[in-house]
């Protein structure tokens, strides 16, 4: 682990020792052994509490990049492109990269031994006018969060995208089992799959101590495990108020919130023509699941909507004031890119429209009568027509500045202004 530490430091121009990382993994092997040995139950219920948060900082130290940096070195992400990111993420050889030439037809390698992708390949998809960008990337082994292979290259660019799609081998015997291995190591680097950030309000004080409210009856943590874990992380002076039940690890997630990504998730069960009728019934009433098989392109349209149902995305189309729906180029809205308001379409249409913006006329699903006048905090919906309209002021506004037409009495002249007095002292 520490040979394999040191390359990829090396590669990202970064001058590390092993000493540090061997010394974060075998505290965090020491940790997880104790976990494991301990029994759960009443009386010992803190002490995994505060195991807990030690292996989570643990972790986050294990991410963050040892001593300084050398200079710039071989580049692994890829700019971010289109209106949306899927990720393909799984073990070698399951058909990433023949999905990724199946859906935007860009040629990846694809070989019948392990490790043929050995660096993010990037495509696009156009699906219903919107440019969706589905990333290729390295296959990941078991222990990836840890380092093994290129597995934290991987992890860190998926945190990047807005949709995972986790290919598997539907053939194998074993595949839920590597389903929850993958699972597994995502999450212990802060990636949440499928799931929603807990209802707590957490903030940082200067003085006055810790303030815990609780507005439900907690059933997994209580007031003295809060502070114990809280001191753990050495916040002595905070506000903590929890609005839903609660366990150890959302806790965590919660003071480890920058680190942490809540992102969809979907399981695509690849080379399914390989099984009964009877297994793949079985595999397709998985919850967030899809099943395809590349070689006999089957099941492709289907992945396509679902991955759109995914993501919901919002086509919202333009309309002139004196003139009728650009029906041709939509603009795609989502919660993770800004939201789906009239303010956030204004800013994609153009950055100063915002600012001069009156109202907007609204024609689809989310007005209530048609056209609908409404202001920038409303919530738009699919296919929604909109039309905007500037307030009588805009002209004024652009015209100010160097083509200002008010009478201004500054002096053209430095020179000739009038100084003020000095201070009488």
């Amino acid at each position: 682990d520490a040979e394999d530490y040191l390359c990829r430091a090396r590669a990202a121009g970064v001058h590390a020792s092993p000493s540090a990382a061997m010394g974060i993994l075998e505290r965090i092997k020491e940790i997880e052994l104790e976990m494991s040995r301990t029994q759960k139950n009443k009386a010992t219920e803190y002490h995994l509490g505060q195991l807990k948060a030690k292996l989570a900082k643990l972790r986050t130290q294990l991410l963050e990049p040892q001593g300084k940096s050398a200079g710039a070195g071989d580049g692994f992400e890829v700019v971010k492109y289109g209106n949306a990111r899927v990720a393909l993420i799984g073990f070698p050889s399951v058909g990433k990269s023949t999905l990724l030439t199946e859906l935007t037809g860009t040629e990846s390698e694809a070989a019948a031994y392990e490790f043929t992708t050995l660096t993010c390949i990037p495509g696009v998809i156009h699906y219903n006018g919107a440019k969706i960008q589905l990333l290729d990337l390295p296959g990941i082994i078991e222990g990836a969060s840890q380092g093994k292979g290129r597995g934290r290259q991987v992890i860190a660019v998926s945190k990047t995208a807005d949709l995972i799609m986790m290919v598997l081998d539907g053939a194998k015997d074993n595949v839920l089992r590597h389903r929850e291995i993958l699972t597994a190591e995502l999450e212990s680097v802060g990636l949440r799959l499928n799931q929603r950030p807990p209802d707590v309000y957490f903030r940082k004080k200067k003085t006055g101590g810790l303030t815990f409210t609780a507005t439900c009856k907690l059933t997994h943590i209580d007031e003295k495990m809060a502070y114990q874990i809280l001191h753990e992380y050495k916040i002595h002076n905070c506000e903590l108020l929890i609005r839903e039940d609660i366990t150890v690890d959302q806790l965590i997630d919660v003071l480890e919130a920058p680190s942490r990504k809540y992102v969809r998730c979907l399981y695509v069960f690849n080379k399914v023509d390989m099984l009964s009728i009877e297994e793949l019934d079985a595999l397709a009433r998985q919850p967030n699941t899809a099943v395809i098989s590349c070689r006999m392109k089957l099941g492709l349209d289907q992945l396509l909507a679902r991955m759109w149902e995914e993501m919901a995305l919002v086509r919202v189309y333009t309309k002139p004031p004196k003139g009728r729906p650009d029906f041709e180029e939509p603009v795609i809205l989502s919660s993770e890119r800004g939201g789906m308001t009239v303010g956030n379409f204004c800013k994609q249409v153009h950055a100063s429209l915002l600012r001069t913006l009156a109202y907007a006329n609204v024609w689809g699903a989310s007005a209530k009568h048609t056209p609908q006048r409404v202001g920038a905090q409303h919530v738009l919906e699919d296919e929604d027509v909109v039309s905007l309209v500037k307030s009588k002021d805009a002209d004024k506004e652009e015209l100010r500045g160097r083509f200002s037409t008010t009478k201004r009495n500054d002096p053209d002249r430095i020179a000739d202004r009038v100084r003020k007095e000095k201070l009488k002292t």
